[in-house]
C-alpha cells in the first residue's frame, strides 16, 4: 500500500508539475505575441490658445445716460481658455529602418508610415489603441484611434476606427488580403475593404430643395421661403433714401427682432446660415454608410545607411456594394441628384468610382555632412482627398 501511494503521489507530482510548466509556456507565448515590445503610455499637454490678431471693439449706450452721454466701450474680441489634450494608450508598432523615434517617450502624435503602407515592417501582430480628450479654442472633442494589424507571409488582416473631432472626421474599416512577397524587397497584395463614412457624399439637401420645379419651370421653392420654414418673417416697408423711395422687405426673427432691413441683406446674412442649418437637419436624418470593395496593394522598400526608398500604394476599383445606408443617398448616386430630387430606386443609374492611396519616402545621404530627402503621400476617398509632402535638405556642420 505505501508504494501504492508513493506512486500516486509522484504521478500527481508530475501531472502538476507538467500542467504547471505548460500553463507558463502558454502565458509567456501569450505575452511575447501580444505585449513585448509594447508601450502604455499617458500623457498631456497644454498650451496657449488662439489670439485674435485684431481686437473687436463696440459702443454701448451708458444704462445710466441716454444716446448722445459718454457711451460704454466694450470688448467684443473672443478670448478663449488655454487649448489642452490628455489621453491614454498602448502601442506595439514597427518602425522602418530610415524611421527614427524623435523622442525618448510616446505621447500619442506620433505619425508612423506603417499605419498607411499594406506591409508592415516586421510580420506579426501590431496594434495602436489610443483614447484622448482635447479642446481647442474652447470646443472639446474626444478623439481615439484604434489599428489592430497581422501580417504573415501570405495574407494581412487590418481593423481600424479612428476620431478627430476637430475636424468632424469618423472612420472605420476592416480589411484582408492575401499577400505575394516577390523577392526580399517588393510584395503585391489583394482582398477586400470594409469602410465607413458619415457624410452622404454628392447630395445636398439645400440644393435640390431650392431647385425644385413644376412643369412650367417655376420654382416649387423660392429661396426667401426658407426663412419662413425656420420662423423668419417678411414684412413690406417703403423707405426713404436720399430723397427719393424704394420699396422692399424687412426681416424678422420669431422674437419680432429685426434682422435685416431688406431681402439682399437677409439673403447675405440670415439666409446663408439657414442653408447650412437646412443642409446639417437633412444629412442628420440619414445613417451611416458602410461599402465593401476589392482592394489591391503593393509595397517596395529598399534601405541602405546612405540610400533608402520605400513606395507603396493602394487602388479600389470601381465595384463597389453598400452593405450600410440608403443606398439612393449613397455616392453611387452622387450624378443623379438632379433639379427635381434624388433618383429613387434608380439602381441602373448608379455610378460606380476609384478610391486609391500612394505614398513614397525617398532620402540620399551624399555625403556624411549632406543629406536629402522627399516624403509624400495622396489618398483620395470619394470626395475627399489628403495629401501631404515635405522635400528637404541637411546640412551637418562638424
Amino acid at each position: 500500500m505505501r508504494h501504492v501511494l508513493l506512486a500516486l503521489c509522484l504521478l500527481i507530482t508530475f501531472n502538476v508539475n507538467g500542467q504547471e510548466k505548460e500553463k507558463g509556456k502558454f502565458f509567456k507565448d501569450v505575452y511575447k505575441e501580444l505585449f513585448k515590445y509594447s508601450t502604455i503610455y499617458v500623457a498631456g499637454d497644454m498650451k496657449n490658445s488662439y489670439e485674435e490678431p485684431v481686437k473687436d471693439y463696440f459702443v454701448r449706450t451708458n444704462p445710466d445716460g441716454g444716446l448722445y452721454d459718454i457711451p460704454v466701450v466694450v470688448d467684443g474680441t473672443n478670448y478663449y481658455e488655454f487649448d489642452y489634450r490628455y489621453g491614454i494608450g498602448i502601442r506595439k508598432l514597427a518602425r522602418f529602418d530610415y524611421e527614427v523615434k524623435g523622442k525618448h517617450y510616446y505621447d500619442g502624435t506620433e505619425k508612423n508610415t506603417g499605419l498607411s503602407a499594406p506591409t508592415s515592417a516586421v510580420k506579426g501582430l501590431e496594434y495602436v489603441f489610443h483614447w484622448e480628450k482635447q479642446r481647442v479654442r474652447d470646443m472639446v472633442f474626444e478623439n481615439h484611434r484604434y489599428f489592430l494589424r497581422h501580417t504573415g507571409k501570405n495574407h494581412i488582416i487590418k481593423i481600424e476606427s479612428r476620431a478627430t473631432g476637430n475636424i468632424d472626421f469618423k472612420y472605420k474599416s476592416a480589411e484582408v488580403r492575401a499577400r505575394l512577397p516577390i523577392g526580399k524587397k517588393f510584395s503585391i497584395s489583394a482582398g477586400a475593404i470594409y469602410r465607413t463614412h458619415e457624410r452622404p457624399y454628392g447630395y445636398n439637401p439645400v440644393e435640390l430643395w431650392l431647385n425644385e420645379s413644376d412643369e412650367n419651370g417655376n420654382a416649387v421653392n423660392p429661396w426667401y421661403t426658407l426663412g419662413f420654414l425656420y420662423g423668419y418673417t417678411d414684412h413690406y416697408a417703403t423707405i426713404n433714401v436720399d430723397g427719393g423711395t424704394i420699396y422692399d422687405w424687412y426681416w424678422e426673427d420669431a422674437d419680432g427682432n429685426v434682422v435685416a432691413h431688406t431681402d439682399l441683406e437677409f439673403r447675405e446674412t440670415v439666409f446663408t446660415n439657414l442653408m447650412n442649418r437646412y443642409n446639417e437637419e437633412k444629412w442628420a436624418e440619414l445613417d451611416d454608410f458602410g461599402v465593401i470593395s476589392p482592394i489591391v496593394g503593393f509595397d517596395f522598400y529598399h534601405y541602405k545607411n546612405n540610400y533608402w526608398i520605400h513606395a507603396y500604394a493602394n487602388y479600389l476599383p470601381p465595384y463597389h456594394h453598400y452593405v450600410q445606408g440608403d443606398e439612393d443617398f449613397s455616392y453611387l448616386n452622387r450624378n443623379n441628384q438632379g433639379i427635381d430630387g434624388p433618383t429613387i430606386g434608380g439602381s441602373e443609374e448608379y455610378e460606380q468610382w476609384e478610391d486609391y492611396q500612394a505614398g513614397i519616402i525617398m532620402g540620399w545621404k551624399l555625403s556624411k555632412s549632406i543629406g536629402f530627402f522627399i516624403e509624400g503621400e495622396y489618398t483620395k476617398f470619394w470626395d475627399s482627398e489628403v495629401y501631404n509632402s515635405s522635400v528637404g535638405l541637411n546640412i551637418t556642420l562638424k
